[in-house]
């Protein structure tokens, strides 16, 4: 895989910006770098996004700038001369992708269908976009469809956010997800960028955790048990390298949270290991 795509796969999530006053893409950028997400995709849907890419990229070159909405050849080309660094589609246009290869562009064209799949890997791509990700069928879909075609990785965009990301992450097949709550229009306009750099920190702590859960040290299981009347599905680390079965105490704040405290859970205490192949813990099946 490319290099800058595998890069957009360690910071894991894409911050997707729509910018209509150029004047705000310096301390946007600023404060995406300062919260730990050195890269943007700056939709093609306004007129500022042109020279918005060329500020990001000349001020933070240390940035992954992207160009996102690209409809036509003629977008790509003006977006990769602002300086981005690569291309994302809402659809597949054969010619846009073969337009950024010719260029040693790299491309993210989205897709929908197992045809569209198939038309990708013919057009020699190993990443493509889901979009729309949760109104097309979410992960759940993403799962089924990824069966067949196991070299190619995806980045779902549309409907991520704070409470089904982490979710996307921890399955293998994604390189990353395009998100925008961090990064939100009303925040962007009222120059709220302390805010939002305080929501990339908290997105990039997602990510460590999702990836520490699909970790090839670690083998995931998902879990479910009843909390205060509710059913909850959960992430987590089953078995470690020693072969035994551990929850560790850095996760039990995020498990108090997932579960809407459930005492019953969080009784036992976090940190202590059981053989494998104990049936139960502390109310909790695995």
């Amino acid at each position: 895989m490319n290099q800058i795509l595998e890069q957009l796969g360690i910071y894991g999530i894409v911050p997707v910006v729509v910018l209509q006053d150029a004047a705000k893409a310096e301390p946007l950028a600023e404060a995406l770098c300062k919260g730990g997400l050195a890269c943007a995709e700056v939709t093609f849907r306004t007129d500022a996004a042109e020279e918005s890419i060329r500020i990001m990229s000349e001020k933070f070159p240390e940035m992954l700038v992207g160009a996102g909405t690209v409809l036509t050849t003629e977008q790509a080309d003006r977006a990769v001369k602002a300086g981005a660094k690569f291309i994302v589609s809402p659809g597949l246009n054969p010619e846009v992708v073969k337009w950024c290869q010719a260029h040693e562009v790299p491309v993210i064209p989205g897709i929908v269908t197992p045809t569209e799949m198939e038309q990708a890997i013919g057009l020699g791509l190993t990443m493509v976009k889901f979009f729309p990700a949760e109104p097309a069928g979410g992960l759940k879909y993403i799962r089924a469809i990824a069966a067949p075609y196991t070299m190619m990785k995806f980045m779902p965009t549309g409907g991520i956010n704070p409470q089904n990301v982490r979710e996307y992450l921890a399955y293998d097949r994604i390189a990353a997800c395009g998100g925008s709550w961090m990064v939100k229009n009303t925040m962007i306009e009222n120059n709220e960028f302390d805010r939002i750099e305080e929501l990339v920190k908290e997105a990039v702590e997602v990510v460590k955790e999702s990836y520490i859960l699909r970790s090839p040290t670690s083998t995931v299981q998902q879990v479910v048990f009843h909390c205060r009347t509710r059913w909850t599905m959960l992430y987590l680390i089953c078995r470690c390298k020693s072969g035994r079965c551990c929850l560790h105490k850095r996760w039990s704040s995020f498990l108090r949270q997932a579960s809407g405290g459930c005492e019953t859970l969080l009784s036992g205490s976090p940190g202590r290991k059981r053989e494998r192949g104990d049936a139960s813990w502390d109310g909790m099946t695995y």
